[in-house]
């Protein structure tokens, strides 16, 4: 943030100003290193600070399904509606600086302000509730793979009580409960088949390379079940690409003001969909739930693949309304003969595009937070920060998928009728891409209602159960041998 606020400042770490906008000199390579250096640093930045936030927030509170359920409030909402508050500021108060006051004051106050959140987190610091790391737990899914290769040619046992356990070891890694074997990618349980050999070394295995914990099979196979459905966010992601392209194409020939002397920037028409998503956070929780509730007889309403499924629908329904304003803002291009200019401003209200941004927000309500919240949930307990850094990983390849498609739709449409012209959107058929995009996601609600169908909630064994140690299996590896002897 630093060097990328100098380069709006120095004269030398930028090109000259070009009032005119005619003939401007271009960046030199130094230049636009610096300036390339600087959204690297920002993205690496952004790489280790965003995955690791919500992990460390639920390691101040009791994330339990017990602790969970006793509270009257979700972190993941409250996350999402200060991530509102953060990107409702930058399209307000920060766009409106860099309008009327320059770059280098845009740039700077966000720099002044990370800086200000450093001081406050360090200070913080002696107050918060921490966990020390336990080991990589990359590592830990790598020694399952190899000891269940090495051991693909044992047999598993009929019973999985016989496969190995150890409360012990797992107890650092499990503090919310070990997790329980399930019957999924059997093949992986092989990592826990306990061999003649092994039955007589000490309680704590001194190679996890050749012998793995149940539970640590099942960190494993939770990653995998997650990943399907993870898939399933990458399309919304890019069906909501088009939003800060087309749609701000949209809206620079649309009649903007909302007064004799005021007119909305284009850039600015996200401030709806980020509004209607914090408003619909609150309703979420203090309307949705409690209602919903009493039907469900669930203490969060419905569960995060069902509020992921609701988001689905509504993005499509975003997107399906999306055309036919476009049908109408070319209907009223051709009524005054406007059609082949471009630059021209068709008289009709920049709110018809409103209700397609809100349809978006409401989308992110129960979308993006419920994804956010299936991954925090169904991850290992020891991966959440890699769970959430795969909701990042998400976006960026749904970023990229809309790009794809845009790029598909641009070459392949034609070049006299092109749905998308580089030049003139007035002459383009952008609802025939609205339609196209709507398609694809009613496909990819298919897809995501297969996975639900198939998809097998990761087991957790109950504190109280950890508590009464008759009601849980020993697990005597010398009995075990015996018994696979």
């Amino acid at each position: 943030m630093i060097s990328i606020t100098l380069s709006t400042i120095l004269p030398h770490m930028r090109p000259p100003p070009c009032p005119t906008q005619v003939n401007c000199q271009k960046a030199n390579s130094s230049q636009l290193s610096i300036f390339f250096i600087s959204l690297v640093l920002i993205s690496l930045g952004s790489g280790g600070i965003r995955p690791c936030v919500v992990p460390f927030l639920g390691e101040q509170f009791d994330m339990s399904k017990k602790g969970v359920a006793s509270r009257k409030w979700n972190i993941f909402n409250w996350y999402f509606f200060f991530m509102g508050i953060a990107s409702l500021s930058a399209l307000t108060i920060v766009v409106y600086i860099q309008d009327n006051t320059g770059w280098g004051w845009g740039f700077g106050i966000p720099t002044i302000v990370m800086l200000l959140s450093i001081v406050a987190f360090v200070f913080g610091s002696p107050f918060y509730r921490t966990e020390k790391p336990k080991g990589s737990p990359m590592v830990r899914l790598a020694q399952v793979i190899v000891a269940a290769v090495k051991k693909r040619k044992h047999t598993l046992p009929n019973d999985p009580k016989f496969l190995y356990q150890n409360r012990e070891i797992d107890a650092a890694i499990a503090l919310e409960g070990r997790l329980l074997h399930t019957n999924d990618y059997k093949w992986l349980d092989k990592a826990a088949i306990i061999t003649g050999e092994e039955s007589t070394e000490p309680n704590a295995p001194s190679n996890f390379w050749k012998l793995a914990t149940v539970h640590r099979v099942e960190e494993l196979k939770s990653i995998i079940r997650i990943l399907p459905i993870s898939a399933s966010g990458i399309l919304l992601i890019a069906a909501s690409a088009h939003l800060p392209s087309f749609v701000i194409e949209q809206a620079r020939t649309m009649d903007r003001h909302l007064s004799h002397t005021f007119q909305i920037s284009p850039a600015n028409m996200s401030v709806f969909s980020v509004v209607t998503m914090m408003a619909g956070v609150i309703l979420y929780e203090r309307v949705f739930i409690p209602i919903v509730r009493k039907f469900t007889n669930n203490p969060v309403g419905i569960t995060c693949i069902q509020r992921m499924g609701i988001g689905f629908i509504i993005n499509i329904i975003a997107t399906l309304i999306s055309a036919p304003v476009e049908i109408k803002r070319k209907e009223v291009a051709a009524k005054y003969n406007l059609l082949d200019d471009p630059k021209a401003i068709i008289p009709i209200s920049v709110f018809w595009l409103v209700p397609q941004y809100c349809f978006h927000g409401l989308a992110d309500v129960f979308m993006s937070v419920g994804l956010f919240e299936f991954l925090f949930d169904q991850a290992p307990e020891s991966m959440r920060s890699t769970a959430t850094a795969i909701y990042c990983i998400i976006i960026a390849i749904g970023s990229y998928v809309g790009t794809f498609i845009v790029t598909l739709v641009h070459k392949y449409s034609g070049k006299e009728n092109n749905w998308l012209p580089d030049r003139n959107l007035n002459r383009g058929k952008l609802e025939y891409y609205y339609y196209l995009v709507s398609g694809v996601q009613v496909l990819n609600l298919i897809y995501f209602g297969i996975c639900f169908w198939f998809y097998t909630y990761k087991p957790l064994e109950e504190i109280a159960e950890i508590n009464k140690e008759e009601d849980l299996e020993q697990v005597d590896t010398k009995n075990l041998a015996a018994n696979l002897e």
